[in-house]
């Protein structure tokens, strides 16, 4: 080493949120992560950059098949995460920069050289769903964290606190905004109600309000994607990536419920899937279901060149 450098180890790793909507309910593809504190070994697909790979995306697909069997389609990069001892290296100060992708598939039965499996993505961050109301987990929360707030003797810094908390979580007079998964994620960890706060070495905690940990800081990639795909869906038609090719309405407003965490107005949802033209009717109907079949319909994917933002406006039926 040259006189006066400064050695800063470092490696690089990939990290992929792989998503499906599967009979309404959200869903992401876990492997298991040998070696955490206990009820942490829930982890998401994930190895480091090696000579082999020629592209980070290229890198990352090799990862997800090798450890799940499962091929990727459509996938973006969501972000890159560069704190130390973030993998829990030995390695005194080691910084991981870890590139995380975010990839939306149907979901398949996984095979791997790992345990893999599809779990509600609401196990790890429930208090994120509010399709059956507000989440009865969000009282307990709310009392810890205006117990923080409130500890500092600085009344600067209680109303700083206090007003964190109504931008996050919607305290205090405060608007809650799906999209601040991550901000509420980072919130829980620096008032320390979360395992992660503990570093690598926190237990899960049995019956905790906050979810269930993941390895390393995985729940902070999993809250990260969470919130990229509550903005997405928004302004780009990406739900419609996780749908079989013929579908009801009915089945796509579950799926679009199920990822933004909030339920929906029936009539105000179709009307506005007629509105942008988001769907087209097939010849076929449901069959095999009790009650009146109901029409089949397909993506319109014209729709992705008469305008730059095909999404979905969504109009929560009453709001949390």
């Amino acid at each position: 080493m040259p006189p006066g450098a400064v050695e800063n180890p470092s490696s690089v790793g990939l990290v992929a949120v792989i998503v499906a909507a599967t009979e309404g309910e959200p869903r992401a593809l876990t492997v298991r992560v040998p070696g955490q504190a206990p009820g942490r070994d829930d982890g998401l697909p994930a190895g480091p950059l090696v000579s082999e790979h020629a592209t980070l995306e290229r890198g990352l697909r090799a990862w997800v098949e090798r450890q799940t069997h499962q091929r990727l389609g459509y996938v973006e990069q969501l972000y890159t995460f560069g704190d130390r001892d973030r993998s829990g290296d030995a390695a005194a100060g080691a910084h991981t920069l870890s590139v995380a992708y975010l990839a939306l598939v149907r979901e398949e039965r996984p095979a791997g050289l790992a345990e893999a499996a599809w779990q509600n993505w609401y196990r790890y961050l429930p208090y994120e769903d509010f399709r059956q109301g507000r989440p009865p987990q969000l009282d307990a929360i709310a009392a810890r964290l205006e117990a923080w707030a409130a500890e500092p003797a600085e009344a600067k810094l209680r109303r700083l606190r206090a007003d964190r908390l109504g931008l996050t979580f919607g305290l205090g007079g405060g608007t809650w905004s799906d999209e601040r998964v991550l901000e509420r994620y980072e919130l829980l960890f620096e008032a320390g109600l979360i395992p992660e706060a503990q570093g690598n070495a926190g237990q899960a905690v049995p019956g905790d309000p906050t979810g269930v940990p993941m390895a390393f800081d995985h729940r902070r990639v999993l809250a990260t994607a969470i919130g990229r795909m509550r903005g997405k869906i928004k302004y780009r038609p990406v739900v419609f990536e996780l749908m079989p090719p013929a579908f009801t309405l009915l089945q796509l407003q579950r799926s679009v419920e199920a990822l933004a965490g909030t339920p929906l107005h029936k009539q105000n949802f179709r009307r506005l899937v007629a509105q942008q033209g988001l769907v087209e009717e097939t010849e076929d109907v449901t069959s095999g279901t009790a009650g009146r079949p109901a029409r089949l319909v397909r993506f319109r994917r014209e729709v992705l060149l008469e305008r730059p933002a095909p999404g979905l406006r969504l109009t929560p039926s009453r709001r949390p």
